[in-house]
């Protein structure tokens, strides 16, 4: 194929090789103290790229004038200006699909986490508190039976569906910009204004892609429409939540708590206020975080980078033209 490529995410043996067979490759670390110098040496030239999580600006991009393909190894695609790409003529794929089981588990472990409150408890014992049984200061709340409203119902908003209908017995709400009818048929999911289903649901959990229709989309005004005790889940993007408001209504328990794996500010200062609300589980965002998900994604994009390179149309093709 006669093509170069620049690799700025760990690969694994097997998917760098057959990289290899096909395309000369690059590899940048740019966890290294000279990686971005490295990849601003190594643009010009290159005809496709390959990582995640680097925010690529025009002028990493002016560096790379031959540029066809940006294969992303993730689901997500708001560290890309999606124009500038397009104006350029640069295909930029995503890894969707591969990774919706595993964010719906992690989802649905947040959830239970938080209204078991598993996280401060478990810490509570380490630290040597159990001397007795437990009274209801300590209580958590049942999740079986209970309503779940999803807010953005796609792939993993529909499999969180089935986890919480199926497996828990719960009633499900949901709010998105369309109507779901397979979802209504396969779960018992029920539309719902944003407003409405604030109001009902007891465990709001949150999938919509960060836009920017959705950024800020949970405010103080949405937190207090939730009902008292309710819990709120975030697996979709941090700055979807007004994180200010959000420790607000945390503090002044207006809701009873929330369980997170994304954030405003990612890696989540360590003198963030959310870490020292006990009714608050949160995770450094381990959505797709397994070893068979993050391989199944490398290898999605690497499929993806090397059908844009022979000329064929990649199957997830974000900014077709």
């Amino acid at each position: 194929m006669n093509k170069r490529i620049v690799v700025y995410k760990t690969l694994s043996p097997a998917l760098l090789e057959r990289l290899q067979q096909h395309v000369a490759v690059t590899q940048v670390d740019l966890t290294a103290s000279d990686g971005l110098a490295r990849l601003r040496e190594v643009l010009p030239g290159a005809h496709g790229l390959l990582g995640a999580s680097l925010p690529l600006g025009s002028d990493l991009l002016d560096l790379a004038p031959d540029l066809q393909v940006v294969s992303s190894i993730s689901v997500g695609v708001d560290n890309y200006d999606i124009p500038d790409l397009t104006r350029r003529r640069v295909m930029l794929t995503h890894t969707p699909d591969v990774l919706t089981e595993t964010t719906a588990d992690t989802g649905f472990a947040l959830l239970l986490a938080s209204a078991r409150r598993v996280v401060e408890l478990a810490n509570w014992v380490r630290d040597g508190h159990w001397h007795k049984s437990l009274g209801p200061a300590h209580f958590g709340t049942d999740v079986q039976g209970k309503t779940l409203g999803i807010v953005g119902m796609g792939r993993i908003g529909d499999a969180l569906a089935r986890r919480a209908a199926a497996g828990f017995g719960m009633r499900v709400l949901y709010h998105s910009n369309h109507r779901k009818p397979d979802a209504e048929a396969r779960h018992g999911a029920r539309y719902r204004s944003l407003d409405a289903l604030l109001g009902e649901a007891d465990f709001v959990c949150l999938t919509v892609p960060l836009s920017a229709s959705t950024e800020g989309l949970i405010g103080a005004r949405e937190l207090a429409l939730m009902k008292p005790g309710a819990i709120l889940v975030n697996i979709a993007r941090g700055r979807v939540v007004d994180e200010a408001a959000l420790i607000e209504a945390l503090r002044d328990g207006r809701i009873g708590g929330a369980g997170l794996d994304v954030f405003e500010q990612e890696p989540l200062p360590a003198d963030s206020p959310l870490l020292r609300l006990s009714n608050v589980v949160a995770t450094p965002h381990i959505g797709s975080a397994t070893h068979e998900t993050r391989e199944a994604m490398a290898r999605c994009a690497v499929d993806n980078l090397l059908e844009a390179l022979a000329g064929e149309r990649p199957r997830y093709w974000v900014n077709p033209f």
